[in-house]
């Protein structure tokens, strides 16, 4: 009997990056949804108010296999998904972190995920964080030309997001400098060792525990979590409270090489990884995988995109309900409300 074919659908347009892009290329390779977006949500706890966001709410320890599928899913769009997809999603991202604002308590300041700032530090964390795990883990360096098309193409990701394109840093030089000038501002609290401890072993609360995956788990996670590990700074090890010896990073750093050098060549073995992790996330690749072209093979800028759909930019966007957030909490001292949650699943889908 002849096995049914999946259908795929294809994307109206190639987006906002094309397939040449590199974009394509180091968000494309499997190192991304394993030691790119672990490693990029672990470093962003070091920034008080993104941890106050996050940590109080109790959903990364809740239902941290929805999160991280989330995230995986709200990333690949940007990099692969068609314009009017993301363009959805990043109007539904202002409406989400409408609900995450409220009083940090070690400074006592305001916090409010849709600051530009932490947007931005979230931005360049992910994106710097999976450009790490590329070079570290897949084929090697990129050149000085591709790194700052790289940063060139980061800054257009920027325009779905709160913080502003130009503050993106565009060389690894002035990478390097963004996260120096960062570090005064980086702190870590025994809440905040707590979140990224749970983060790097997330592998454990996101893999089924039951089959031959369940007792792969253990070892899937010590892979990921040292891997991960071995490209943190020291300074951030330190903050972390976390140890590990330079044997352990060469070690671990040869090993993982191999197995994403083994991955990258299975198709099916990337498929069946990324389906167990973020399976909502398999119709956005999947045409690319395929070989599928989009219905409309052209590329878009932000502006044409916000044009064609009626979309404002993220940073103008939902004004009236942030205000609202805003009272609810600081005036009114409410919870925030769960208003752009609840609008936010048919495009995410639930909470659960």
């Amino acid at each position: 009997m002849k096995k049914k074919s999946r259908k795929i659908t294809p994307h109206e347009d190639y987006g906002f990056f094309g397939p040449d892009s590199i974009t394509h290329k180091v968000w494309g390779y499997p190192t991304a949804p394993l030691m790119g977006i672990v490693r990029a949500v672990t470093i962003e706890e070091l920034d008080p108010n993104l941890l106050a966001a996050v940590h109080y709410t109790g959903a990364n320890y809740d239902r941290l296999d929805t999160r991280y599928a989330r995230t995986v899913q709200y990333f690949a769009a940007v990099a692969f998904a068609d314009s009017r997809t993301v363009s959805k999603m990043a109007d539904v991202l202002v409406k989400i972190h409408s609900k995450a604002i409220g009083i940090e308590p070690v400074s006592g300041n305001r916090y409010d995920a849709n600051d530009p700032d932490s947007q931005l530090w979230i931005l360049v964390t992910g994106w710097h964080s999976v450009l790490t795990a590329y070079e570290t883990f897949g084929p090697g360096k990129l050149s000085d030309a591709e790194v700052e098309q790289f940063w060139a193409e980061c800054a257009i990701a920027a325009e779905f997001q709160t913080c502003d394109p130009g503050a993106v840093p565009r060389t690894r030089e002035e990478v390097r400098a963004y996260f120096e000038a960062w570090r005064p501002r980086l702190a870590a609290s025994e809440a905040t060792q707590r979140m990224m401890h749970h983060l790097l072993n997330g592998t454990n609360a996101i893999v089924p525990r039951k089959g031959l995956l369940g007792l792969a788990r253990p070892l899937a996670n010590a892979l990921i979590c040292k891997a991960t590990i071995a490209t943190l700074p020291r300074h951030m090890r330190r903050l972390a409270d976390i140890r590990q010896s330079r044997m352990t990073d060469v070690a671990v750093t040869v090993i993982m090489k191999v197995i994403m050098a083994v991955v990258h060549r299975s198709l099916p073995l990337q498929r069946w990884i990324l389906g167990t992790l973020a399976p909502k996330t398999l119709p956005i690749v999947e045409p690319l995988w395929q070989g599928i072209p989009p219905v409309n093979p052209v590329v878009l800028t932000p502006a044409q995109a916000r044009e064609r759909y009626g979309y404002v930019k993220p940073a103008q966007a939902h004004l009236e309900l942030r205000a609202r957030q805003r009272a609810r909490v600081f005036e009114d001292h409410q919870a925030p409300s769960d208003e752009g949650l609840i609008e936010s699943q048919p495009v995410l889908g639930t909470l659960g």
